[in-house]
């Protein structure tokens, strides 16, 4: 049975395996659900962030209305088998229904909703906290990063499929990265066929990532694609090659 918690209930992050939703207070009459599942002995804190609208629609029951084939929420039990506090953000109760959070992924509110969630994880784990975002989602976590002092912000990121080129909204390359100075990884398949995430791309982002002290480039060519190429079952989503893609993702957010 998950366990939900009222957005004035601040209970410390249990060490097992139970998935729990969790609405927190964020900014004036808002609250942001997450899904929190903890291992025993957590090693570091990962908020993962899904692509497309990103409205996921997380029931009390921790059902999900929209999104449960993405590749972060799919995989979520791999990052959790690697020993890394796993907590999955859905859009913010202001936004529960369409556009969810398109057009709304660099927006201050945004951030401000990111800032209480990082806190929040914080303050009940004493952990390190890293935001992976996926597709869409790393324009989320990138634009949250650049907008948030770095007592504030994240301990890290993992882009995942980066949005590298996009005519509506700010690409990942072309936001403020060159400000950061945490460490970043990005992990790309280099078949992905998205429009917007061309591997061909590539340069532009780890150009802007140049001066940080800590940063990699992690490519793929195996998996296998289904469908819409901008999709989950498709290279875009690491079809097939969800494990070795955690794995490594886990040990680099450690530092082994």
């Amino acid at each position: 049975m998950l366990a939900v918690m009222c957005c004035l209930v601040m209970s410390t992050v249990r060490a097992d395996a139970e998935p729990r939703v969790v609405d927190i207070p964020t900014r004036p009459g808002v609250s942001q659900r997450l899904l929190v599942v903890a291992p025993p002995m957590p090693k570091a804190a990962v908020i993962l962030f899904a692509g497309g609208h990103g409205g996921l629609q997380i029931a009390p029951d921790g059902a999900f209305g929209w999104g449960k084939g993405n590749f972060l929420v799919r995989s979520r039990q791999l990052f959790v088998d690697q020993g890394l506090l796993t907590v999955i953000i859905d859009a913010p109760s202001d936004r529960q229904s369409p556009p969810y959070l398109a057009g709304y992924r660099q927006m201050s509110e945004h951030a401000t909703d990111v800032q209480a969630v990082i806190a929040w994880v914080r303050q009940q784990s004493g952990l390190p906290v890293w935001l992976v975002g996926t597709s869409r989602g790393t324009q989320s976590i990138a634009a949250v990063a650049t907008r948030l002092s770095k007592a504030d912000g994240p301990d890290g990121l993992v882009l995942t499929s980066t949005i590298l080129t996009d005519p509506k909204a700010p690409s990942v390359p072309a936001m403020a990265l060159d400000k950061l100075s945490i460490p970043i990884l990005v992990a790309h398949h280099e078949l992905d066929a998205c429009s917007h995430c061309a591997f061909a791309e590539m340069p532009k982002l780890m150009q802007k990532l140049d001066a940080l002290p800590r940063k990699q480039l992690l490519s793929f060519r195996d998996g296998v694609s289904r469908g819409d190429p901008c999709e989950a079952m498709a290279y875009h989503g690491f079809n097939g090659i969800e494990r070795e893609m955690v794995v490594q993702i886990a040990a680099w957010v450690q530092g082994r």
